[in-house]
């Protein structure tokens, strides 16, 4: 778990995205997509040891885009899909 990985949820309504990437141009342009859909917190961005950016930000859920609005109320959870190997 990487030391700034917090165990605790974001407050209801809120989601935590957590964007690893080769470069900080790439995590940047993959926040900037995200924040066409969502309001969300400032970002902030840690090197990752083995090379690359890690960028967390913080979405606003209930404050969204009509798109992503409809997209969160249609989509479920699949038993067939789980945390990544290197997730808690």
């Amino acid at each position: 778990m990487h030391p700034t990985d917090t165990a605790t949820p974001p407050s209801a309504g809120h989601a935590e995205i957590r964007i690893v990437a080769a470069t900080p141009e790439a995590a940047r342009a993959v926040a900037q997509t995200i924040r066409r859909s969502f309001a969300g917190t400032e970002q902030r961005s840690y090197p990752v040891p083995e090379g690359g950016t890690r960028l967390h930000l913080t979405v606003d859920t209930e404050t969204a885009a009509e798109s992503a609005l409809s997209w969160l109320a249609t989509s479920r959870s699949s038993v067939l899909t789980g945390p990544h190997v290197d997730e808690v």
